[in-house]
């Protein structure tokens, strides 16, 4: 997922003021509830089942009017928790650290399946496993946020230490510091800067930490009051955002062209990389039934964040998120 984030700092306070639906859900036929879902990164291709969830009316057919805006994912885990907002797309991680602090944040639905996060090299410099990071210089944005999050999970799979890796913060240049030969492997979203360097003539091998442990991972989140007060709105919601992914899923070249009213400048981006980004996207997102989220890979992401040190003591992650409300 692309990771160029944006703080809309001059939306927030209508966004604020007008965040919230009707407590009452629906009041007529004629007159849908307008929610505003805010996700954590620009508009990008790989928003597409949310944008198919427009197009396609599932949004309409569920009584809801959706707006999206973009903020940093703190920003909106912060704004649904307080009560000023009632929805965002969020990774899991976010979600018990919020909790951690008091945050009464529940996750609803599962959109990405498996943690997107990996790490990737040069098919020729033999890094084919988590133990052949060891002594290697590996770039990553910074020490925070999803990228490390699950770096850390990936070496900690394997039994790396994270000082048995030379840790280079590069910002967002994975694609440019590989290329250049600066770093010997950079945390890359699996979707995402793999297609890049191969569309590129740069083949890479790929270490995907969904394939090493299971984490919880991108979804949509509410909070208590939310959940108490207008449970209709909440189930309205899971489903118009599900029907857009099962559209996605069933119909990618569909939703390319959708997300081209949604994307400024996806119409003239390169087209092979920006499909292969969806392509890519798809396995994430599938599961059976869609929007299920497994108690393990809570368990595990509580893990690894304790043994972070970013959580002090473990909580109660039964309460941190919900199947209840899948159709």
């Amino acid at each position: 997922m692309l990771k160029s984030r944006i703080a809309v700092l001059a939306l927030l306070m209508p966004l604020l003021a007008t965040a919230c639906a009707a407590p009452g859900g629906r009041t007529s036929p004629q007159e849908a509830d307008q929610v505003r879902l805010v996700m954590g990164y620009r508009p990008d291709i790989q928003f597409a089942p949310m944008y198919m969830a427009v197009a396609e009316g599932f949004d309409e057919a569920q009584g809801l009017e959706l707006e999206f805006h973009h903020l940093p994912e703190t920003e909106a885990v912060q704004l649904v928790g307080v009560g000023e907002l009632p929805f965002a797309i969020v990774s899991g991680e976010q979600v018990l650290l919020a909790r951690a602090q008091g945050l009464p944040v529940v996750y609803v639905m599962a959109w990405w399946q498996d943690y997107p996060v990996a790490v990737a090299a040069p098919e020729n410099i033999g890094i084919q496993s988590p133990q052949d990071l060891r002594g290697k210089h590996v770039g990553l944005p910074g020490l925070y946020g999803a990228s490390y999050i699950g770096l850390r999970a990936l070496l900690d799979s394997a039994g790396v230490r994270e000082d048995e890796v030379v840790l280079e913060s590069i910002g967002y240049t994975q694609v440019e510091s590989l290329m250049q030969g600066l770093v010997d492997a950079i945390v890359v979203y699996a979707n995402n800067e793999p297609v890049q360097l191969e569309a590129q003539g740069v083949p890479v091998t790929v270490l995907p930490v969904a394939d090493y442990v299971q984490l919880a991972s991108n979804g949509l989140i509410t909070n208590e009051k939310t959940l108490q007060e207008n449970p209709d709105l909440v189930r309205r919601m899971v489903a118009a955002l599900l029907g857009g992914v099962e559209a996605t899923l069933e119909d990618p070249a569909r939703a390319f062209e959708v997300s081209k009213d949604f994307v400024e400048g996806l119409a003239e981006a390169d087209q092979q990389v920006q499909r292969g980004i969806l392509e890519a996207s798809l396995p994430f997102w599938q599961s059976e039934p869609l929007g299920y989220s497994p108690l393990q890979a809570w368990a595990n992401m509580q893990e690894v964040l304790l043994s972070m040190g970013l959580m002090e003591s473990p909580i109660e992650i039964e309460d941190a998120f919900t199947n209840e409300f899948l159709p």
